[in-house]
């Protein structure tokens, strides 16, 4: 498998979302995760951001995204994913009873591989507040 689909494979398990069940398969040891959103304050792994990604499936049960555009580069071995989220609050779990409200999300992952294809680091770019808004959580 390339670097490039295995990526594609990890954002789609991410994003289903399988948790790190679903996704460690894809990912290097350790790999670190980094994002400045505050929802994601203290998530430094990408396993912990996998497992966080899975207690939305909690909150927005059904939850979707569209995956806008993909690219690889293969010199610095960075895949980019943009997409949008698309959620309604209407589990019982999360900051605030269910509020029946949605967000439209968007959002981007920069994903390093390394030279066995594998996860090696996440960034995530998404504007938080926004979606905290949109789903009535401020």
């Amino acid at each position: 498998m390339t670097a490039f689909e295995n990526a594609k494979k990890f954002f789609h398990a991410c994003e289903a979302p399988e948790g790190w069940v679903g996704c460690k398969q894809y990912v290097a040891k350790d790999a670190p995760f980094v994002a400045q959103s505050e929802p994601l304050v203290g998530i430094d792994t990408v396993e912990a951001y996998c497992d966080w990604m899975a207690g939305m499936g909690t909150i927005s049960p059904g939850a979707t995204y569209d995956l806008h555009t993909s690219s690889y580069d293969e010199q610095t071995r960075m895949a980019v994913f943009f997409a949008t989220y698309h959620a309604k609050h209407t589990g019982e779990a999360g900051p605030v009873p269910p509020t029946q409200k949605e967000t439209h999300s968007h959002y981007v992952y920069v994903l390093t591989l390394d030279t066995d294809n594998k996860v090696a680091r996440m960034i995530k770019v998404w504007n938080a507040p926004w979606a905290m808004k949109e789903l009535g959580w401020v």
